[in-house]
């Protein structure tokens, strides 16, 4: 039999760096995987500012934008209100495999470390936690306080997995779609996802091999 798809609760949140969200998101239904969608306020102006997608208000509008988008298959993508307390990500019975939030505010990350769940977002990283599931924080901020610091220690502690949005440069990057795989590769392989959106480290980039 073939394995059942994945299912990943994507968050995105208002930090600067919509486009690994984006990105995220296209690679994870390009995957085949089931993903619960969920969106800030400030996560839809960022989004709307940084790049040249105009989102539609409503939850049920933006999912219709991103499957044309992307290509998803019928089902294959939810997006959810921030107060939508009937979604399944809102309790541990139907839980998620893993959880992304990326980008992550030190506002979701402060919420987060202190399991105020006012909201579905900040709740389904409370069920991440509860259920030890895989959590993602892909942290874009800086320099970081010390309070920050302390909140990324306490959930790391908790088995989180805190991977500030920091790309790396030794393949060589040419453009900033680049620069943007390289973060969203990391977090695909943290999901057991197989990606090919960079060469790993000792492997030598496509162009490069074909000069051998």
């Amino acid at each position: 039999m073939a394995p059942l798809p994945k299912n990943i609760t994507l968050i995105m949140t208002g930090a600067s760096g919509a486009q690994y969200g984006l990105r995220l998101l296209e690679c994870l239904l390009q995957a085949g995987c089931r993903v619960y969608l969920l969106l800030s306020r400030p996560a839809q102006v960022v989004i709307n500012m940084e790049t040249e997608h105009r989102l539609p208000g409503r939850a049920s509008e933006i999912q219709v934008y991103f499957n044309q988008l992307y290509g998803a298959q019928p089902g294959q993508l939810q997006v959810f209100e921030r107060e939508q307390w009937a979604a399944p990500i809102a309790s541990g019975s139907a839980v998620a495999d893993a959880t992304v939030v990326c980008p992550c505010t030190t506002g979701t990350l402060s919420a987060i470390a202190s399991g105020s769940s006012r909201n579905l977002i900040e709740r389904a990283a409370d069920v991440a936690l509860k259920e030890r599931k895989k959590l993602i924080l892909v942290v874009r901020e800086t320099p970081f306080s010390e309070i920050h610091l302390e909140n990324m220690l306490k959930l790391a502690r908790m088995g989180v997995i805190i991977m500030p949005a920091n790309p790396g440069f030794y393949h060589r990057p040419a453009s900033v779609q680049e620069l943007v795989d390289f973060m969203v590769a990391r977090v695909l392989d943290h999901l057991d996802i197989p990606q090919a959106l960079m060469p790993r480290w000792g492997q030598a980039a496509p162009q490069e091999q074909q000069n051998f």
